[in-house]
């Protein structure tokens, strides 16, 4: 069975919705929802003892680009992460995951925000099989630790991707 991920909130390569979009409140000039869209994972490799979730931003004017979402130590028994799981105070978080600073430097979801009319940016959600219950965060651990810890754990990796143009 090949380890894949889909989601309700779009289709892989389609635009995402208003809804996905950085908020106001962040005063990047976006006023989205600013709520992580649905994803649901099947096919995890025999040895999966947890996952984690990314959302990452290759086309970021920033040299290495931007990460927007980072959720690790997600439950082996978790396949389906509901729309807006990426709000810490939502109460949609799985338990014993735990959410981890992005960018924005926050450990939340942070939607979408590119610079006003540049190219459409892709947004690429993975979902990370971890042969290990737990990494080694908290919830100030930056997502290049995280990133640099799922290199070595990750069994499996499956992404769907979103587009935005401002």
């Amino acid at each position: 069975m090949t380890f894949t991920v889909t989601s309700d909130s779009f289709k892989d390569g389609d635009y995402l919705h208003q809804d996905h979009v950085l908020s106001a409140d962040f005063n990047f000039g976006c006023a989205g929802g600013n709520r992580s869209p649905h994803l649901r994972w099947s096919g995890a490799p025999e040895g999966t003892k947890s996952f984690a979730v990314t959302c990452y931003d290759p086309d970021a004017p920033t040299g290495s680009g931007f990460w927007h979402w980072v959720m690790v130590n997600i439950p082996p028994s978790v396949g389906e992460l509901a729309l807006d799981a990426g709000n810490p105070k939502g109460g949609k978080l799985p338990s014993g995951a735990l959410l981890t600073r992005t960018d924005y430097g926050t450990a939340a979801y942070g939607g979408p925000c590119p610079p006003k009319g540049d190219h459409p940016h892709r947004y690429i959600f993975t979902v990370h099989a971890v042969g290990v219950e737990k990494l080694d965060a908290t919830a100030d651990t930056s997502a290049a630790v995280i990133g640099f810890q799922l290199h070595f754990k990750a069994l499996a990796r499956a992404t769907i991707m979103g587009l935005y143009k401002h």
